[in-house]
Protein backbone atom coordinates (compact mmCIF):
# COMPACT_ATOMS: atom_id res chain seq x y z
CA UNK A 1 0.00 0.00 0.00
CA UNK A 2 1.01 3.29 -1.04
CA UNK A 3 -0.21 5.95 1.79
CA UNK A 4 1.05 8.68 -0.07
CA UNK A 5 -2.05 8.55 -2.21
CA UNK A 6 -5.42 7.95 -0.85
CA UNK A 7 -8.78 7.20 -1.93
CA UNK A 8 -11.75 7.92 -0.16
CA UNK A 9 -15.21 6.11 -0.43
CA UNK A 10 -18.16 7.61 0.72
CA UNK A 11 -20.81 4.97 1.89
CA UNK A 12 -24.18 5.89 2.86
CA UNK A 13 -26.70 2.94 3.19
CA UNK A 14 -25.49 1.19 0.10
CA UNK A 15 -22.91 -1.74 1.00
CA UNK A 16 -23.53 -3.16 -2.26
CA UNK A 17 -22.47 -0.57 -4.75
CA UNK A 18 -19.94 0.66 -2.04
CA UNK A 19 -18.07 -3.27 -1.84
CA UNK A 20 -18.17 -3.58 -5.81
CA UNK A 21 -16.73 -0.25 -5.92
CA UNK A 22 -14.13 -2.13 -3.20
CA UNK A 23 -14.30 -4.68 -5.62
CA UNK A 24 -13.21 -2.97 -8.23
CA UNK A 25 -10.84 -1.11 -6.48
CA UNK A 26 -8.84 -4.18 -5.27
CA UNK A 27 -7.99 -5.52 -8.80
CA UNK A 28 -5.93 -2.29 -9.06
CA UNK A 29 -2.97 -1.84 -11.19
CA UNK A 30 0.42 -0.69 -9.12
CA UNK A 31 0.62 1.63 -7.05
CA UNK A 32 -1.50 0.29 -4.70
CA UNK A 33 -3.26 3.28 -3.23
CA UNK A 34 -4.73 4.02 0.41
CA UNK A 35 -8.51 3.31 0.71
CA UNK A 36 -10.65 4.72 3.19
CA UNK A 37 -14.36 4.17 3.49
CA UNK A 38 -16.28 6.75 5.19
CA UNK A 39 -19.41 5.53 6.57
CA UNK A 40 -22.03 8.58 6.40
CA UNK A 41 -24.37 7.74 9.63
CA UNK A 42 -25.50 5.02 7.96
CA UNK A 43 -28.45 3.16 9.63
CA UNK A 44 -28.51 -0.15 7.98
CA UNK A 45 -25.83 -3.07 8.26
CA UNK A 46 -23.34 -1.35 5.84
CA UNK A 47 -20.38 -0.69 8.34
CA UNK A 48 -20.65 -4.46 9.52
CA UNK A 49 -20.83 -5.88 5.52
CA UNK A 50 -18.00 -3.56 4.53
CA UNK A 51 -16.02 -4.45 7.37
CA UNK A 52 -16.55 -8.24 6.56
CA UNK A 53 -15.64 -8.17 3.39
CA UNK A 54 -12.86 -5.52 3.30
CA UNK A 55 -11.22 -5.74 6.93
CA UNK A 56 -7.59 -4.38 5.83
CA UNK A 57 -9.34 -0.95 4.38
CA UNK A 58 -9.69 2.49 6.63
CA UNK A 59 -13.08 2.51 7.47
CA UNK A 60 -13.81 5.61 9.33
CA UNK A 61 -17.82 6.31 10.75
CA UNK A 62 -18.97 9.89 11.02
CA UNK A 63 -22.05 8.79 13.42
CA UNK A 64 -24.50 11.13 11.27
CA UNK A 65 -24.98 11.74 7.17
CA UNK A 66 -22.87 15.16 7.14
CA UNK A 67 -23.71 15.09 3.11
CA UNK A 68 -20.92 14.67 0.15
CA UNK A 69 -19.01 17.39 1.07
CA UNK A 70 -19.11 16.85 5.30
CA UNK A 71 -18.82 13.09 4.71
CA UNK A 72 -16.07 13.20 2.11
CA UNK A 73 -14.06 16.01 4.11
CA UNK A 74 -14.02 13.94 7.17
CA UNK A 75 -11.79 11.07 4.70
CA UNK A 76 -9.59 13.44 3.36
CA UNK A 77 -8.78 15.67 7.01
CA UNK A 78 -7.42 11.66 7.65
CA UNK A 79 -5.70 11.36 4.61
CA UNK A 80 -4.15 14.48 5.32
CA UNK A 81 -3.40 13.77 8.90
CA UNK A 82 -1.32 10.48 7.98
CA UNK A 83 0.79 12.44 5.00
CA UNK A 84 -1.69 11.44 2.16
CA UNK A 85 0.13 13.61 -1.12
CA UNK A 86 -2.86 13.12 -3.36
CA UNK A 87 -6.42 12.42 -2.76
CA UNK A 88 -9.12 11.28 -5.02
CA UNK A 89 -12.84 11.28 -4.23
CA UNK A 90 -14.26 8.74 -5.83
CA UNK A 91 -18.13 8.07 -5.29
CA UNK A 92 -19.39 4.61 -4.07
CA UNK A 93 -21.49 4.19 -7.59
CA UNK A 94 -18.33 4.33 -9.28
CA UNK A 95 -15.93 0.84 -10.48
CA UNK A 96 -12.98 1.21 -11.94
CA UNK A 97 -10.30 0.45 -14.85
CA UNK A 98 -7.44 -1.40 -13.39
CA UNK A 99 -5.35 1.11 -15.04
CA UNK A 100 -7.43 4.15 -14.15
CA UNK A 101 -5.07 5.52 -11.85
CA UNK A 102 -1.37 5.17 -12.85
CA UNK A 103 -2.61 8.18 -15.89
CA UNK A 104 -4.17 10.31 -13.22
CA UNK A 105 -0.71 10.21 -11.33
CA UNK A 106 0.92 11.29 -14.06
CA UNK A 107 -1.03 14.12 -15.34
CA UNK A 108 -1.72 15.27 -11.98
CA UNK A 109 2.77 15.37 -11.78
CA UNK A 110 3.22 16.65 -15.33
CA UNK A 111 3.28 20.93 -13.65
CA UNK A 112 3.36 22.33 -10.33
CA UNK A 113 0.25 24.25 -11.47
CA UNK A 114 -2.14 21.13 -12.11
CA UNK A 115 -3.86 20.57 -9.04
CA UNK A 116 -7.22 18.09 -9.83
CA UNK A 117 -7.07 15.31 -12.39
CA UNK A 118 -10.41 13.89 -13.42
CA UNK A 119 -10.97 10.79 -15.64
CA UNK A 120 -13.04 10.00 -18.26
CA UNK A 121 -16.63 8.97 -16.36
CA UNK A 122 -18.16 6.03 -18.59
CA UNK A 123 -21.74 5.17 -18.05
CA UNK A 124 -22.12 2.05 -16.60
CA UNK A 125 -25.20 0.86 -18.00
CA UNK A 126 -23.56 1.55 -21.34
CA UNK A 127 -19.91 1.20 -20.49
CA UNK A 128 -19.06 2.78 -24.39
CA UNK A 129 -20.46 5.88 -23.75
CA UNK A 130 -19.15 9.02 -22.08
CA UNK A 131 -21.14 10.49 -18.82
CA UNK A 132 -18.40 13.05 -18.56
CA UNK A 133 -15.08 14.32 -19.03
CA UNK A 134 -14.91 16.63 -16.45
CA UNK A 135 -17.99 19.71 -17.28
CA UNK A 136 -17.79 23.45 -17.98
CA UNK A 137 -20.03 26.35 -16.58
CA UNK A 138 -21.77 28.64 -18.75
CA UNK A 139 -21.19 32.09 -17.23
CA UNK A 140 -24.25 33.94 -18.94
CA UNK A 141 -26.68 31.41 -17.96
CA UNK A 142 -25.15 29.93 -14.72
CA UNK A 143 -25.27 26.22 -16.09
CA UNK A 144 -23.22 23.55 -15.60
CA UNK A 145 -22.89 21.15 -18.31
CA UNK A 146 -20.96 17.98 -18.49
CA UNK A 147 -18.26 17.85 -21.21
CA UNK A 148 -18.97 15.33 -24.15
CA UNK A 149 -21.33 13.48 -22.52
CA UNK A 150 -23.07 10.71 -24.87
CA UNK A 151 -20.16 10.18 -27.35
CA UNK A 152 -18.02 7.24 -27.97
CA UNK A 153 -15.60 6.30 -25.31
CA UNK A 154 -13.24 4.59 -28.26
CA UNK A 155 -11.94 7.48 -29.89
CA UNK A 156 -10.90 9.38 -26.47
CA UNK A 157 -8.79 6.63 -25.14
CA UNK A 158 -5.66 7.48 -26.25
CA UNK A 159 -5.88 11.27 -25.93
CA UNK A 160 -4.09 13.46 -24.19
CA UNK A 161 -4.66 15.19 -20.95
CA UNK A 162 -6.41 18.47 -21.62
CA UNK A 163 -7.80 21.31 -19.19
CA UNK A 164 -11.23 22.02 -18.10
CA UNK A 165 -13.12 24.08 -15.15
CA UNK A 166 -14.67 21.59 -13.32
CA UNK A 167 -13.81 17.90 -12.08
CA UNK A 168 -16.46 15.69 -12.23
CA UNK A 169 -17.71 15.04 -8.69
CA UNK A 170 -17.70 11.35 -8.83
CA UNK A 171 -13.73 10.67 -9.21
CA UNK A 172 -11.36 13.54 -8.92
CA UNK A 173 -7.68 13.29 -8.06
CA UNK A 174 -6.23 16.34 -6.31
CA UNK A 175 -2.90 17.39 -4.73
CA UNK A 176 -1.98 17.90 -0.85
CA UNK A 177 -1.05 21.52 -2.02
CA UNK A 178 -4.63 22.31 -3.46
CA UNK A 179 -6.24 21.27 -0.08
CA UNK A 180 -3.69 23.06 1.99
CA UNK A 181 -4.41 26.79 -0.44
CA UNK A 182 -8.26 26.33 -1.07
CA UNK A 183 -9.01 24.48 2.24
CA UNK A 184 -11.89 21.77 1.87
CA UNK A 185 -15.53 21.32 0.13
CA UNK A 186 -17.94 23.19 1.14
CA UNK A 187 -20.45 21.34 3.81
CA UNK A 188 -23.49 24.38 3.56
CA UNK A 189 -23.95 22.79 0.14
CA UNK A 190 -24.64 19.11 1.93
CA UNK A 191 -25.65 17.29 -1.51
CA UNK A 192 -24.74 18.84 -5.43
CA UNK A 193 -22.51 21.54 -6.69
CA UNK A 194 -20.38 21.68 -4.24
CA UNK A 195 -17.34 19.86 -6.20
CA UNK A 196 -18.79 22.98 -8.51
CA UNK A 197 -18.07 25.44 -6.37
CA UNK A 198 -14.51 24.04 -4.91
CA UNK A 199 -13.24 23.65 -8.71
CA UNK A 200 -14.25 26.88 -9.47
CA UNK A 201 -12.06 28.33 -6.34
CA UNK A 202 -9.58 25.68 -7.20
CA UNK A 203 -9.13 27.75 -10.48
CA UNK A 204 -9.17 31.29 -8.58
CA UNK A 205 -6.27 30.05 -6.95
CA UNK A 206 -4.39 29.63 -9.85
CA UNK A 207 -4.53 25.76 -10.08
CA UNK A 208 -5.25 23.91 -13.57
CA UNK A 209 -8.21 21.12 -13.71
CA UNK A 210 -7.09 18.12 -16.49
CA UNK A 211 -9.59 15.98 -17.60
CA UNK A 212 -7.52 12.67 -17.92
CA UNK A 213 -9.13 10.03 -21.00
CA UNK A 214 -6.84 7.54 -20.58
CA UNK A 215 -7.77 6.77 -17.00
CA UNK A 216 -11.57 5.27 -17.19
CA UNK A 217 -14.24 4.33 -14.68
CA UNK A 218 -17.77 3.82 -14.63
CA UNK A 219 -20.54 5.29 -13.19
CA UNK A 220 -23.88 4.23 -11.92
CA UNK A 221 -25.94 7.17 -11.93
CA UNK A 222 -27.82 8.39 -9.16
CA UNK A 223 -28.15 5.31 -7.13
CA UNK A 224 -28.28 6.64 -3.89
CA UNK A 225 -31.10 8.98 -4.16
CA UNK A 226 -32.95 7.08 -7.67
CA UNK A 227 -33.35 9.43 -10.84
CA UNK A 228 -36.32 11.40 -10.23
CA UNK A 229 -36.48 12.16 -6.31
CA UNK A 230 -37.64 15.10 -4.98
CA UNK A 231 -34.36 15.76 -2.69
CA UNK A 232 -32.81 15.73 -6.13
CA UNK A 233 -35.15 18.55 -7.26
CA UNK A 234 -34.59 20.47 -3.64
CA UNK A 235 -31.01 20.22 -3.10
CA UNK A 236 -30.21 21.15 -6.89
CA UNK A 237 -32.23 24.03 -7.14
CA UNK A 238 -31.14 25.38 -3.31
CA UNK A 239 -27.75 25.00 -4.31
CA UNK A 240 -27.44 26.66 -7.32
CA UNK A 241 -29.23 29.55 -6.00
CA UNK A 242 -26.29 29.35 -3.52
CA UNK A 243 -23.23 28.58 -6.53
CA UNK A 244 -24.49 31.94 -7.90
CA UNK A 245 -24.51 34.11 -5.20
CA UNK A 246 -20.99 32.33 -4.33
CA UNK A 247 -19.43 33.34 -7.34
CA UNK A 248 -21.40 35.85 -9.75
CA UNK A 249 -21.44 39.85 -8.54
CA UNK A 250 -23.72 42.63 -9.41
CA UNK A 251 -26.51 42.68 -11.44
CA UNK A 252 -25.49 39.71 -13.26
CA UNK A 253 -25.79 37.64 -9.74
CA UNK A 254 -29.21 39.42 -9.58
CA UNK A 255 -30.19 38.51 -13.22
CA UNK A 256 -29.17 34.65 -12.61
CA UNK A 257 -31.03 34.40 -9.69
CA UNK A 258 -34.03 36.32 -10.21
CA UNK A 259 -34.22 33.99 -13.88
CA UNK A 260 -33.54 30.66 -12.03
CA UNK A 261 -36.53 31.48 -9.98
CA UNK A 262 -38.74 32.52 -12.23
CA UNK A 263 -38.12 29.14 -14.38
CA UNK A 264 -38.57 26.89 -10.86
CA UNK A 265 -41.87 29.28 -10.21
CA UNK A 266 -43.14 28.28 -13.56
CA UNK A 267 -42.25 24.62 -12.91
CA UNK A 268 -44.18 24.67 -9.68
CA UNK A 269 -46.95 26.24 -11.38
CA UNK A 270 -46.88 23.56 -13.95
CA UNK A 271 -46.91 20.94 -11.43
CA UNK A 272 -49.97 22.29 -9.73
CA UNK A 273 -52.35 22.59 -12.66
CA UNK A 274 -51.51 19.37 -13.99
CA UNK A 275 -50.89 17.19 -10.85
CA UNK A 276 -51.21 13.64 -12.55
CA UNK A 277 -52.68 12.30 -9.70
CA UNK A 278 -50.66 14.05 -7.06
CA UNK A 279 -47.28 12.30 -8.25
CA UNK A 280 -45.55 15.59 -9.40
CA UNK A 281 -46.99 17.07 -5.50
CA UNK A 282 -43.42 16.02 -3.70
CA UNK A 283 -41.56 17.50 -6.75
CA UNK A 284 -43.30 21.00 -6.27
CA UNK A 285 -43.14 20.87 -2.32
CA UNK A 286 -39.48 20.40 -2.50
CA UNK A 287 -38.80 23.40 -5.11
CA UNK A 288 -41.20 25.66 -3.00
CA UNK A 289 -38.96 24.67 0.20
CA UNK A 290 -35.64 25.31 -1.93
CA UNK A 291 -36.53 28.64 -2.92
CA UNK A 292 -37.81 29.14 0.99
CA UNK A 293 -34.56 28.08 2.42
CA UNK A 294 -32.53 29.98 -0.25
CA UNK A 295 -34.26 33.23 0.75
CA UNK A 296 -33.98 32.49 4.13
CA UNK A 297 -30.67 31.63 4.07
CA UNK A 298 -31.05 27.79 5.54
CA UNK A 299 -28.24 25.81 4.18
CA UNK A 300 -26.86 22.22 5.18
CA UNK A 301 -29.03 19.26 5.35
CA UNK A 302 -32.53 19.79 4.21
CA UNK A 303 -34.83 20.08 7.72
CA UNK A 304 -38.30 18.03 7.76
Amino acid sequence: MNPSIAIIVLNWNNATDTLSCLDSLARLDPPEPWIIVVDNGSSDDSVARIRAAYPGVTLLETGANLGYAGGNNVGIRHALTHGAEAVCVLNNDVTVDPGFLAPLLAALQSGPDVGIVTPLVAEQSDAGRVWALGSALNRRTGEVSRLHAGESVAPWRGREPFAVEIASGAAMLAKREVFQCVGLMDESFFLYYEEVDWCLQVGQANFRILAVPSSVVWHKVSATLGTTSPLIDYYMLRNHLRLVSRHWRGLQSTYLRVRIVLRNVLTILAYTLKSHGNLRTPHRDARLRALWDAATGHWGEKGS
